[in-house]
């Protein structure tokens, strides 16, 4: 089964409210009882957002750790959110918070991009919907106002 699609377009250039709002998504979805796969560039990254994910709200909680070296799929127990995910993990949702889109995007039922008006950011978010919609995929985009 082809997996759902989701850009969220923030409309401020702010980074940190991208990632932000990426935090709230993966509380909701571990409210709901989804895995999730959060997929970044770098080691640095996934860091940063590990710590992120602990304090981006007063009354958040959600487990969470960093990718293992050698984190394949299936292997339990898996907590309910992973952070810098290489190689598939089994987990419902895949967040990219990453430029490229995620080479194993096929392996989960839902994908959620975020996109700002960065530049950057904003340009990778097109080559990915790009991409998605060359794969026979159609996303759908939900514009969120800061």
């Amino acid at each position: 089964m082809a997996p759902r699609i989701d850009f969220y377009v923030l409309d401020g250039e702010d980074d940190r409210a991208r990632l932000v709002y990426a935090c709230r998504l993966i509380e909701k979805a571990f409210l709901q009882k989804l895995t999730v796969c959060v997929s970044l560039d770098t080691p640095a990254e996934a860091e940063a957002f590990d710590a992120l994910l602990w304090t981006f709200a007063d009354r958040s909680f959600v487990p969470h750790e960093l990718a293992a070296a050698g984190t394949v799929a299936g292997q339990p127990p898996a907590p309910p959110v992973v952070i810098g995910c290489r190689a598939p993990v089994a987990a419902d949702l895949l967040v990219n918070l990453g430029l490229e889109p995620p080479a194993a995007f096929l392996e989960y039922a839902r994908v959620a991009e975020f996109v700002d008006a960065d530049s950057t950011r904003r340009d990778a978010g097109r080559r990915r919907f790009a991409h998605y919609r060359a794969a026979g995929h159609t996303p759908e985009t939900h514009r969120v106002t800061a």
